[in-house]
């Protein structure tokens, strides 16, 4: 394995792992998940479908390692997550909570990253 697929390997189970918890998070309802979303004016209703993107890119991403699964699987699955985390970052910096951006910050690197080394390894 060289290093790149080795990069690929651990930046796509780690971008897979916490849109897994974020959408556990979602559909529990967890107190900080409902807070934020009210905060930046997220409707609870949007809730579930929320963590379903977040479940399907986990998924995708995780069916692009494998050598059967065409890697624009993966590609496609990043790309849906990059886009769904500039738009938390869109209602954040639109509702000015600035002070927990570093969450859908962090979700958007991981999310880039993995269209990187997808796209490019």
């Amino acid at each position: 394995m060289t290093g790149t697929q080795l990069a690929l390997l651990v930046v796509t189970l780690l971008t897979a792992g916490v849109n897994v918890g974020m959408a556990a998070a979602d559909l529990a309802g967890a107190r900080f998940v409902l807070a934020s979303s009210a905060e930046v004016g997220v409707p609870q209703s949007w809730l579930p479908w929320l963590a379903a993107l977040k479940l399907a890119g986990a998924a995708c991403l995780l069916l692009s390692l494998f050598d059967a699964a065409p890697r624009l699987l993966g590609a496609a699955a990043a790309c849906g997550l990059v886009l769904l985390y500039l738009g938390a970052l869109a209602f954040h910096l639109r509702a000015r909570v600035l002070y927990n951006l570093a969450f859908p910050g962090f979700y958007f690197i991981t999310a880039v990253a993995s269209l990187a080394l997808t796209v490019f390894s």
